[in-house]
């Protein structure tokens, strides 16, 4: 009889704190209290088509995006992403990854970190660098951090890079590299 008196006990005041955080506050959502710093959406293995004026411009994928809202809204993509850029006859003119990027709605402008590979599918080239921001509105994409390009001919490295969003035209700032040169035959 006293174990059952005891875990009657046990069960009254398991429910009492049980229903003591139950909460009718609007930002708490199943025991969970919503804080700013949060995302107000994540979603897996997503696609996100960015155009200008009915052009696809760019076609954005990875598995994972936290859109966060506020006075400056931003979308995070903390587990890496892949960018493809599209020229103007719609095809891949060159590609972006990286581990981590978080993209300003508002400025669209995108910033990237961690193992960020640039290749320009025309010109057959690849940046590597640890840092990268993207201007949708200039169309353009620089580093402050160490640049490498590889090149079929050449191997060039850079304290810093501009280049347009394409990766065709870009400049380095402190160049150094290697590049294969042809003997003149006499």
């Amino acid at each position: 009889m006293k174990s059952f008196r005891f875990l009657t006990l046990c069960f009254i005041i398991s429910c009492f704190y049980v229903l003591s955080g139950c909460s009718k506050d609007p930002q708490t959502i199943e025991g969970v209290v919503a804080r700013k710093e949060d995302p107000v959406m994540s979603a897996r293995n997503i696609e996100v088509l960015f155009s200008d004026s009915g052009k696809l411009q760019a076609r954005l994928i990875s598995p994972l995006l936290n859109r966060y809202a506020g006075a400056a809204p931003y979308l995070e993509f903390p587990k890496g992403f892949k960018i493809f850029i599209f020229d103007s006859l719609q095809r891949v003119s060159s590609t972006i990854t990286g581990n981590r990027g978080i993209r300003k709605e508002y400025s669209r402008t995108m910033e990237a970190w961690g193992n960020i590979v640039v290749r320009n599918e025309i010109k057959n080239e690849q940046l590597n660098t640890e840092h990268l921001i993207w201007d949708e509105n200039r169309h353009k994409v620089w580093s402050d951090v160490k640049v490498l390009i590889i090149r079929p001919d050449q191997v060039i490295t850079g304290s810093a890079m501009e280049a347009n969003e394409t990766f065709t035209s870009y400049s380095i700032s402190n160049m150094s590299g290697e590049m294969m040169v042809k003997k003149d035959s006499i």
